[in-house]
């Protein structure tokens, strides 16, 4: 029967048995309508009350009574008759002592020996000399272990007497018995400290009957003596004793607590309560409680119905398991009235007292699994009034010799137990909630975590109704049920003191009855969980209370919900927590899932309705009814207010999202949001097709508040309802506002730009003028003003959160092409600002502009003839270097937004929406050629000084200027190196055109060249190099790329990347200009001749005719004159970085730098070779004197600008990857090959030239690709050709569409230059000698050749690839 099933089999077995023989085992066993009177009620817990009065220990008072004349003798014996309360219980476990008892004792007696002791009876020498002789026999092993083993009281009281009976003798005569009163007194003394020891560890309190025994034992010792904290004549022969006297009863309702508790939960005065008491006190008596409790033991022997029988169980085993606890429960109860009146025990017939035996007073008797502390309830607690303070032998008490009832079991034969004991119960516990509930002096519980303060049942109406159910005989578990009845039914009848918390409070309040012990706690919660052991009718009951229960709560949950979308409504949590910890979790309740899944269903229902009726209620509150009146505001407040709901239900119920299988958030949202999404998709159509009839446009700002509120709404509906489409098209609504708003922006890009260089004066941002500025500090608001605009206008697109992927890849695609038309126009603008500031005229320049030509032909005569060369430095603004660290910061804030606006990722989303080739509508697309001008060679001299001063201008065909380059001074072999990007949508004619300047009159025309872009001829998309004969005399260098301009947000921010590093290189090379006068002054060839020649002798002047005749051999300079050669350029340099350290930042220094630092390497590289071409030159070779020095002037200035620490060693200058570039090597390699004789060069150029094609070749083979073949410096048929291209799309603004692609293919270009090397220098060697003129032309018409198989093999290449290339479908057909 341990399982449930078997279980439930005997249940319903009792409740069969109880429906098919309609025998009622008990009166009020179960639920019966019986009328109960309000003073019926009243006087039977009336008289209740008064017996507990009666029961309760008598207080006790001291009285002197005079000592007898004659002296006391008592005989040391009478210690074994005071034992005898011990040996009766010999072997009961509430006598012993507890485990552990013994080494605390041991140690309280240790504290008596040494003085410790506080209580003053302790401190007399005799008492320490009993105690110490006591103490030698109890430290003695065997006596300490057999103690610890039977912990026995009576082992110990009489070891303790022997010892000091022994010691007390001691120098006493045979006749003297004086010390007979001392060891009472002494044998008290110990017990006290017995008891003393007990009550200090609170093990008085689980045993109660061993403290009152070792009390009982004391005041008999102390009957013959004082006080033991006095100091009476130790022989007795004192005048008197104080003994303890029993007060007797005063009968009055002052003395007695429970009887007032009776009056006031009546309604009562004491006066009227004592009249009942004095009216009915001769009935009421011990000997009819006495009497009653005879009575119910013959019933419960005859098995009458007036007491529970075995078919009031479930089981059999219940039934014996209560009948053993109820024998021992009557046992223990008619002991403690025979105790309170012993003249009972003489009265009563011997055959008729109870015997104490070990069977009735024994705990072990009683079945352990039946707690003693539920059928006593508290019997024996401190405020119980059965106390059994020692045994009463009642050996002959018995009910089954006679009875004292009648046959008739429906008579009431009892005195203290009503007719119908549960009923009676059950109203007195209604009496006493309703008085409590409504006493204000009652303080509610102190609130907790779990529980809130409530008022419940008060502490005495609580021992009042123990004392009603421990004398009524009704079973603890009835009493708890029919509390919970009655508030189960002032709960369903609503009356207002009965609310959840009193409901939760009560079960609460039922569950948590503590017993007094902790072992019988467990076992209370083992009967309380254990539904086997209940009665039938309360298992009955209780689950009728429970679905009672459910069944009100359920309504009141359900009226609840119904207001759970308005704002401030009822919390369901009291509600829920009855539920499920006091109803769902009882294993009485049982309820079918059908039935729950019905109110699930209904609760669904109601909410959607209440929703729909929450939804029409904010429709007519914000849309009016008039159509002409709608605007996109009403859609936006009504949607706020959906949104507003549904976000408040889901915070509402986020930790508990489901009430009953029912979620309020699912039905709230899939009643509203649909209704709304619907209505919402017909209103915004209307308000379109209304503005567009009218010619009027619907605000932006409109239209983006109404999209951020639409979105929120459809993120709702999507986390609810993650499988049901949102039915309105919000981003193919709404894309066009974005597109107004974008190019509204657009057409404001310039204007912005413009304001903001207005509004800059272009300096460094500090406080103070002579502070130190910062690297913040370092660029002015100019720029910060345009990415602060950029950044605005991309957040308002991103703070959108547009839901469309490929709608925002182009709205950031579009933004993306706004930003680099402002960043082009805010560098054009600066950069002519920039140019302005640089090109100002010196004051002697200004000097010179006013004089009249007659007086500039003069100066300039008087200057030649002066030999005037001094250069002053160019005084530089600091707002132009200001405007430097502009662009520099531009870049690295078009770096930032780059990975803001994730431009991978959009191009990425597009491309794969993109359709495919085939299917791509032609259009006319834009094409960007770059043009490098690179460098001119043999230029005609246009002043008087046999040199010129030239710059070239590009335009086209109608006469507009693209470009312009910076200008060279006094070189007729320039080189520029500078780039321009022009726009075309077919071919374009270009006119390159050479001029030479001139400080004072007209420039000169130096020559012209064209050439034709056709972008038909670059559908590689791969460099060209072009040389272009001037009609006048030399030619020209241009290197050309093409690349199709795409609406491609890669693109766009490639191209501005590209206009930010073209406008930094062009403002940094005319910083650099300004300075590269003086470096080419300083390290010239005639600084040269001035080291290696002391002064004109004949020498000088002969070699000066045969220049091409080998020097003879002078003294070389020391390297002190080689340094001081250096020393007035590094002191121009130092003057002009300490101008520039100023302002520049760091980067910005660095790359002013990294150009002069190029500057030099060209410079140097002039002193050395002249440039690359097929022709023969004039320029003389060094002497190795010269050639010495020209390489240590290169250490020295490669030290100058890596500028290490001499103390720290810390690198501040260029870092040494970018001086070792390229160049530098090239230079370096040249001191191998300057004196080699020409035969040796030509076969070394031979080789290489073999060793380049082969790799060339191979390349070609492995990529399919062509190589590149081509040389800058050859003309011919590879010039009308155009070079070979690399393989690399040099330039690519692909490539340049962040700092990181930048960085990345400059390196790249560096590891090409460095592993390809070329004999490019071994042919500007062979140009200095005559004999080389043959190979020179031989290896020009070679690499002709190779240029023209190149181009006719990536032509053949190109009709045999399908589709051609990347951009080849779209390219204009002839």
């Amino acid at each position: 029967m341990s399982t449930s099933s078997t279980q439930s089999r005997g249940i319903n077995r009792r409740f069969n048995s109880l429906q098919s023989n309609g025998h009622a085992p008990r009166d009020g066993s179960h639920p019966r309508k019986r009328v109960i009177t309000h003073n019926d009620a009243y006087l039977y817990a009336l008289r209740v009350a008064y017996l507990t009065y009666l029961l309760q220990p008598r207080a006790r008072r001291t009285q002197h009574i005079p000592a007898p004349p004659a002296p006391v003798n008592r005989s040391s014996t009478s210690v074994n008759d005071l034992m005898k309360d011990f040996s009766l219980i010999r072997d009961s476990k509430s006598t012993r002592f507890p485990h552990g008892f013994m080494s605390e004792l041991e140690r309280r007696l240790t504290g008596v020996l040494m003085g410790r002791e506080k209580k003053p009876e302790y401190n007399d020498a005799t008492v320490k000399r009993t105690f110490a002789a006591f103490f030698n026999a109890f430290t003695e092993q065997s006596f300490k272990k057999r103690m610890e083993k039977d912990r026995r009281v009576e082992d110990l009281v009489l070891i303790f007497f022997s010892n000091a009976t022994k010691e007390l003798q001691k120098g006493k005569t045979p006749g003297d018995d004086s010390w007979k009163l001392m060891a009472d007194r002494h044998l008290a003394l110990f017990v006290r400290l017995i008891s003393l020891v007990l009550k200090d560890h609170d093990w008085a309190r689980d045993r109660p009957e061993l403290a009152g025994r070792l009390a009982t034992l004391e005041s008999k010792l102390l009957a013959h003596d004082q006080d033991l904290s006095s100091t009476p004549t130790r022989n007795g022969a004192s005048a008197g004793t104080a003994v303890e006297v029993a007060i007797p009863l005063s009968y009055e309702v002052k003395d007695m607590p429970l009887v007032q508790v009776v009056a006031r939960i009546f309604g009562l005065t004491n006066t009227q309560v004592q009249s009942d008491i004095n009216k009915y006190k001769p009935l009421w008596t011990e000997r009819a409680a006495l009497q009653d409790l005879k009575s119910y033991q013959t019933y419960l022997n005859l098995n009458s119905k007036k007491t529970l029988r075995s078919d009031d169980f479930h089981f059999d085993e219940a039934y014996d398991c209560w009948r053993k606890g109820e024998d021992h429960d009557l046992s223990q109860m008619m002991l403690a009235i025979i105790q309170s009146s012993p003249e009972l025990a003489k009265s009563t017939p011997g055959s008729s007292l109870p015997k104490s035996n070990r069977q009735m007073s024994s705990p072990d008797s009683g079945d352990t699994s039946y707690p003693d502390n539920l059928s006593r309830a508290s019997d024996f607690s401190e405020r119980s009034s059965y106390v059994i303070d020692q045994p009463v032998d009642m050996t002959t008490l018995s009910s089954g010799s006679q009875s004292p009832v009648s046959s008739n079991d429906d008579e009431n034969s009892f005195t203290f137990i009503p007719p119908d004991p549960r009923a009676f119960y059950r109203f007195i516990v209604a009496e006493a909630l309703t008085y409590d509930l409504n006493d204000k002096t009652l303080q509610p519980s102190e609130a907790t975590a779990d529980a809130p303060a409530v008022k419940l049942l008060s502490k005495q109406s609580t021992e009042l109704l123990n004392e009603l159910g421990l004398r009524w005989r009704i079973h603890p578990v009835s009493r708890m049920v029919l509390s919970l009845d009655v508030v189960r039914e002032k709960y369903i009848d609503q009356e207002k003191e009965y609310t959840l918390d009193t409901l939760d409070a009560f079960f609460n309040f039922i569950k948590a009855q503590r017993p007094e012990t902790k072992k019988n706690q467990g076992t209370m919660n083992s009967l309380l969980h254990d539904r086997t052991k209940w009665v039938v009718t309360d298992t009955a009951l209780y689950q009728q209370i429970l679905s009672a229960l459910h069944e009100a709560l359920m309504r009141d949950l359900y009226n609840i919900m119904q207001q759970c979308y308005e704002s401030k409504p009822p919390s369901i949590g009291p509600i829920m927590y009855v539920l499920e910890n006091h109803i769902y979790d009882d294993s009485s309740f049982s309820k079918s899932r059908e039935e729950l899944d019905a109110f699930s269903g209904a609760l669904h229902e109601g909410l959607q309705q209440k929703a729909h009726d929450m939804y029409r209620s904010y429709l007519e509150k914000h849309v009016p009814q008039d159509q002409q009146c709608w605007e996109f505001y009403h859609v936006i407040e009504l949607g706020k207010a959906v949104t507003a709901l549904a976000q408040k239900i889901q915070k509402r119920y986020k930790k508990n999202p489901e009430i009953m299988g029912v979620n309020p958030l699912t039905a709230l949202v899939e009643t509203i949001l649909p209704l709304y999404a619907e209505d919402a998709r017909d209103i915004v159509t209307r308000i379109l097709d209304l503005a567009q009839a009218s010619g009027e446009e619907v605000p932006i700002e409109d239209g983006f508040q109404l999209y951020g509120e639409l979105v929120d709404i459809r993120r709702v509906h999507g986390e609810v309802l993650p499988k049901v489409p949102f039915p309105f098209p919000i981003e193919a609504t709404l894309a066009e506002f974005v597109w107004r708003w974008i190019r509204m922006t657009e057409s404001s890009i310039n204007d912005w730009v413009d304001q903001a260089i207005k509004q800059d004066q272009f300096r460094v941002r500090t406080e103070n003028p002579q502070q130190i500025p910062t690297e913040e500090q370092r660029h002015s608001v100019s720029v910060m003003d345009i990415f602060s605009s950029f950044g605005q206008t991309i957040d308002r697109v991103v703070q959108l959160n547009w839901d469309d992927d490929l709608q925002y890849a182009k709205f950031m695609t579009a933004l993306a092409k706004m930003v680099g038309a402002g960043i082009a126009r805010y560098c054009d603008t600066v950069e002519q600002l920039f140019t302005k500031e640089m090109d100002r005229l010196s004051p002697e320049q200004e000097a010179a502009a006013s004089q009249t030509k007659q007086e500039k032909w003069l100066q300039l005569a008087k200057d030649t003839w002066n030999n005037k060369d001094k250069i002053e430095p160019f005084q530089f603004f600091p707002e132009s270097f200001v405007k430097l660290n502009n662009i520099d910061f531009a870049a690295q804030q078009l770096d930032k937004l780059e990975h803001e606006v994730n431009v991978d990722a959009c191009a990425a989303v597009i491309q794969s929406h993109a359709p495919p080739v085939t299917q791509r509508q032609k259009k006319t697309n834009n094409y960007v050629f770059t043009i490098k001008i690179v460098e001119a060679e043999d230029l005609k001299a246009c002043d008087m000084n046999g040199s010129s001063d030239p710059y070239v201008v590009l335009g086209d065909e109608y006469q507009k200027r693209l470009a312009k380059t910076r200008i060279v001074y006094r070189n007729l072999n320039p080189r520029w190196d500078e780039s321009v990007d022009i726009i075309t949508q077919g071919p374009l004619n270009i006119i390159a055109t050479v001029w030479d300047w001139d400080a004072m009159g007209d420039h000169d025309c130096v020559g012209r060249a064209s050439l034709k872009l056709d972008p038909s001829h670059f559908g590689d998309f791969l460099p060209r190099e072009y040389w272009l004969d001037l009609d006048s005399q030399g030619r020209i260098l241009l290197r050309v790329s093409m690349e199709g301009e795409r609406d491609d947000i890669q693109f766009y921010f490639g191209k501005a990347f590209r206009t930010l590093k073209r406008t930094e290189r062009d403002m940094t090379r005319i910083i650099t200009d300004k300075l590269s006068a003086y470096i080419h002054h300083c390290l010239s060839r005639r600084t040269l001749r001035n080291l290696t020649s002391k002064g004109i002798t004949m020498s000088t002047v002969s070699s000066y005719f045969n220049r091409n005749r080998p020097q003879p051999t002078t003294q070389a300079p020391s390297e002190a004159e080689i340094t001081n050669a250096l020393k007035p350029l590094f002191a121009y340099f130092d003057d002009n970085f300490a101008i520039m350290n100023q302002t520049l930042t760091g980067t910005a220094m660095v790359m002013v730098m990294t150009r002069l630092w190029k500057e030099v390497l060209v410079t140097v590289e002039g002193l050395l070779v002249p440039p690359l071409s097929d022709k023969p030159s004039a320029q003389r070779q060094l002497s190795q004197q010269e050639l010495d020095i020209v390489f240590k002037w290169l250490q020295y200035l490669f030290d100058f600008f890596h500028a290490v620490d001499d103390e720290t060693g810390e690198a501040n200058g260029v870092p040494l990857g970018v001086l070792r570039s390229p160049k530098y090597f090239d230079i370096t390699t040249l001191n191998f090959f300057y004196f080699e004789s020409t035969d040796a060069l030509i076969r070394t150029s031979e080789r290489m030239a073999s060793a380049t094609a082969a790799r060339q070749q191979s390349q070609r083979n492995r990529l399919s690709a062509p190589a590149s073949l081509a040389s800058p410096a050859f003309g011919g048929a590879a010039g009308l050709m155009g070079g070979l291209p690399s393989t690399r799309r040099s330039k690519s603004i692909m490539l340049s569409r962040n700092l990181g692609t930048m960085k990345k293919a400059k390196e790249e270009k560096w590891k090409e230059a460095q592993a390809d090397p070329n004999d490019d220098m071994i042919l500007r060697i062979l140009r200095m000698r005559p004999q080389a003129e043959r190979y020179l032309k031989d290896r020009s018409r070679q690499r002709e050749r190779l240029a023209a198989n190149a181009a006719a093999e990536i032509i053949v290449k190109q009709s045999l690839m399908a589709g051609g290339g990347r951009m080849t479908g779209n390219l204009p057909r002839r």
